[in-house]
Formats: structure tokens, sequence, C-alpha cells
């Protein structure tokens, strides 16, 4: 089995490290495992007592029961510890589905919700979010990329890339149509907390659907990617077997240092995701007087939770504009190009404290672009 090459972590390989300023990175800012201990102070001493032996193949059990905690009717034991979301997502594609199957994938998205599955033989049909109504999905298309041979619906909320979030009718209608047909509906939940109004937060649906399987990492909602911690959480036995034995050929068990400080930041989880949210406030406000500026240029989505949106350029080539930009500035966003959509918009971070410095020197790059033109 041999997935296509993920274009976006390609392009990030080449430009993360070397770009001067990241405009269009997904996760929030990042801390120190001090700034994380200080949560906790006490906590250095486990740390030093972590033992660097084999961990529990799920998980540590401490680690299980702090994320259990996260949902509403999950219990320690429905729950896989895996390291980071990817594995998780490449470990329900070769459990859950089989060459022959086809699956309803939320697109846009990310390369991995459909690729390791067309490298296996599952036909995907795209339910495409309309820009138009705001990157909102239309639960009533569903019926009409159902086949006989469909397995399961993948969705992303809160969306990468475009910061939708469906109202809880919608949400609903979703867990309706997957129950209705006895899909498998896959939940990439990882920037759920991230709503930008509480109040619009959504069950997991692994709370609510039998054969629902909910995705979660400490990279988005916590801002902790170093630690390399993604879960899933189910109440299907099936699903908890088949992945469990798959693991075995994957990382086996994850890292205990990781796990210990993965506890602490779950535990910590309302502080971390508040830390998160009062730079995303104030980021938006830059960004949408920029926009606001720069309306000829760019058509903007105000994202309704996460920390990345995505602009449509009103003129010229995503791909262009991106190559141009990073060898003027030194500024990296990332063209659609890389997600399959198109060449004509562009993911933008918001989720880090220098934004607002980084969207002065687009400002600044954009005017003499203009100045030049005129000139």
């Amino acid at each position: 089995m041999q997935p296509t090459p993920f274009k976006l972590e390609r392009y990030f390989a080449r430009h993360e490290f070397t770009a001067r300023h990241l405009l269009c990175s997904s996760d929030p800012e990042s801390m120190s495992i001090g700034e994380l201990l200080a949560y906790e102070p006490d906590a250095i001493d486990g740390l030093r007592d972590t033992w660097l032996g084999y961990t529990e193949y799920p998980g540590a059990p401490a680690l299980r029961r702090e994320l259990a905690m996260l949902y509403e009717h999950i219990d320690a034991d429905e729950i896989i510890v895996h390291t980071g979301a990817q594995e998780a997502i490449y470990s329900f594609m070769h459990t859950m589905l089989a060459a022959g199957d086809h699956a309803i994938v939320h697109m846009p998205g990310y390369q991995s919700h459909y690729a390791v599955a067309e490298a296996l033989g599952v036909s995907v049909s795209a339910w495409r979010a309309r820009e138009e109504a705001g990157w909102a999905l239309d639960p009533d298309e569903l019926e009409k990329l159902l086949t006989p041979a469909t397995r399961a619906l993948v969705i992303c909320a809160p969306h990468n890339p475009t910061g939708y979030l469906p109202s809880r009718d919608v949400f609903d209608a979703i867990v309706a149509f997957a129950r209705k047909h006895g899909l498998w509906l896959f939940s990439d939940e990882v920037y759920r907390g991230l709503e930008h109004d509480p109040a619009d937060r959504l069950p997991a649906a692994c709370d609510v659907y039998e054969r629902a399987i909910s995705l979660g990492a400490l990279s988005k909602t916590h801002g902790l990617a170093g630690l390399r911690l993604g879960w899933i959480a189910t109440k299907s036995a099936q699903v908890l077997e088949r992945m469990s034995t798959f693991k075995d050929y994957l990382t086996i068990s994850n890292s205990a240092p990781s796990e210990y400080l993965a506890a602490i930041a779950v535990r910590y989880t309302d502080a971390l995701i508040e830390r998160s949210m009062a730079i995303v406030r104030a980021n938006l406000r830059v960004l949408d007087d920029f926009f606001a500026r720069h309306a000829d240029r760019f058509a903007w989505h105000r994202p309704r939770a996460g920390t990345i949106g995505f602009v449509r350029l009103k003129r010229g080539h995503a791909e262009q504009f991106c190559a141009e930009l990073l060898e003027c500035t030194g500024i990296l966003l990332l063209p659609s190009t890389l997600i399959d959509h198109g060449d004509a918009h562009v993911r933008l971070g918001f989720g880090r404290r220098n934004m607002p410095e980084v969207v002065g020197l687009l400002d600044a790059y954009l005017d003499a672009t203009v100045t030049s033109t005129a000139s």
C-alpha cells in the first residue's frame, strides 16, 4: 500500500523551519515543558520519576482517565492513545475499510482523510463544503453520494482548513444519516474546544452515536504538538479491538514522558483553551481590519472555530502568490493546490502571538505591489 505523497507535509518539510515568518500554521501558540509544569508545580517530581520503559499499549491508564473526562459517555477503556492524530487516522482506515468499499469524505480537507483510503482501494466521494454559504455543508446531499458499498462518512468539525462549524441541526442530521445507513462516522475533532463562541460547541460524535469514532489530539486544542499525542474515543468494541491489534504493527506503545505530560495538559484543558483563545480573539480583530482594507483582493469567511481560515484570492493564482510572497518577504502561506482544492485559495493561521507582526509585513508587501504596478 503506497499512498500518494502528502503534499502539505512535503511543503512543510521544505519550508516550515526555514521560512522567516509562518502565517499558515494550523496549531496555536505552544509552550515549553517548564510552562506546562507551572500549571502543576509538584508535577516535576513525577516527571523525574517517570519510568522509561514500555507503556501500556492503549495508553497509560492515568492519561486515559483524564481523556475520558472530555466526553459525556466514554470510559477510559473506550480510548486508544496514539502517537499523533495521523497514526489514528491511518489505523482506522486500515482496520475498518477495505478494497471495494466506498467512503464519503468532507472536502476540502486533510489529505490523509481520503488518500489512505484510496491507496487501499476504497473509492471516495467528496462531500463538498459550499464557499458561497460560508463553507457550510448540506446534509441533503448525502443521500445522493451514498452507494451500496458505502461504509464510512468522514467529517472534520471544527473544520480544517475553513474554520467552519456545523450548527447543531446540521450535526444531528449527519449523525442521523450515518445511523440510518449503519455507517462508521469518523469525526475529526482535533479543534473541538476552540469554538470562538463556546455556546456553539457540539457534542463529541462518540457521545451520541454508537458507530462513531471521535479523533482528538493535543496539537490543536491544547497547543502541544511536540508531545505527539492523539487518540480515538468510541463505544464500538469492534473498532477498539481492531485498532488495538493494528497498533502492534505501528508504534506499539507511546512515549512515557509524553503520556505523563499529556495527562497534566488534559487536566488543565480549560486553562490551555483560554490561553489559545485569548490569542485567537486578538488576532481575529487584526484580520477583520486587514481583510476590510483588502476586500478588493481577498474573500474572507470569518471562521467560527479553530485557528485557521481559508481565503480566496480574487485575482491571480494561489501557488504563484505564495511562492512570490515567500521569496520577497519570507512569509509562508499555504496554497490550496496542496489540499486538492484548485489554485485560488490560501490557508492562513491565526493562533500564533506574532501574527499581527506578520500581517503587518504582508500589508506592506501588498501596498508595495500596488505601488509598483501603478508605476
